[in-house]
């Protein structure tokens, strides 16, 4: 048996807290016979060092990083983790899985109430990395929703780096848009969440959240690795 080890970021938010819980416990529920842990890089306990030290000394361990892209979590905090121990292994994050587009089409059309409008545009709104791996997952899921809608889609980022999600919806207004939806490409409730609320889009669709395809993300990534 080979353990999965379920890696968030960790939140202050309660409603995250559940969110992320009810994702795990889709996972769990969907691999019986595996088992199936959380751990976080931060805010939240047990921390992910801590967690490959404890599972690794019965089975066999794959991280899997509840995380939409590469950055700064993946490669120093999960890596650090992973790296010294030949018996513990890293999955790709979530992000650029062709169901995550799905899903991000999905809540986008229960935020219009299921009605796509002339004039209307899309920001791919992502919390943001200055890494350029980062930058290139969040592209390519912009690419696969823009594949799944009738709209224009362009990208706007919470932090790091340029353009914010605020300059994005304001350019998307000003290129001619009636109406401009703010795809939240965050995994739950919590910090990021919040600024793509405030960003001044007309329309803001809910986070990816605890949605079964989500948990078939989590599993495929777990295979691969």
């Amino acid at each position: 048996m080979t353990t999965l080890v379920a890696c968030s970021h960790g939140t202050d938010s309660a409603d995250g807290r559940r969110v992320v819980a009810d994702l795990v416990s889709l996972v769990r529920d969907r691999m019986p016979g595996v088992r199936v842990v959380q751990a976080f890089v931060d805010v939240q306990e047990p921390d992910i060092a801590s967690v490959v030290e404890q599972e690794r000394t019965a089975d066999d361990v794959v991280v899997v990083p509840l995380l939409l892209s590469v950055g700064f979590h993946t490669a120093v905090d999960i890596a650090k983790a992973v790296r010294p121990h030949a018996d513990v292994r890293q999955a790709d994050p979530l992000g650029t899985h062709p169901l995550v587009a799905q899903v991000l089409a999905t809540r986008l059309r229960a935020a219009i109430g299921g009605t796509w409008l002339d004039g209307d545009a899309v920001v791919l709104a992502a919390a943001g990395s200055s890494n350029p791996a980062a930058v290139a997952d969040v592209e390519a899921a912009a690419a696969a929703l823009a594949a799944l809608i009738p709209a224009p889609v362009t990208i706007g980022y919470a932090s790091a780096i340029e353009p914010r999600i605020a300059d994005a919806v304001r350019a998307a207004r000003e290129a001619g848009a009636t109406r401009v939806i703010a795809a939240s490409h965050v995994l739950a409730p919590g910090y990021f969440a919040g600024l793509v609320r405030g960003a001044g889009a007309d329309v803001v669709s809910a986070p990816l959240g605890a949605d079964p395809r989500m948990a078939d993300v989590v599993i495929d990534r777990f295979r691969s690795a």
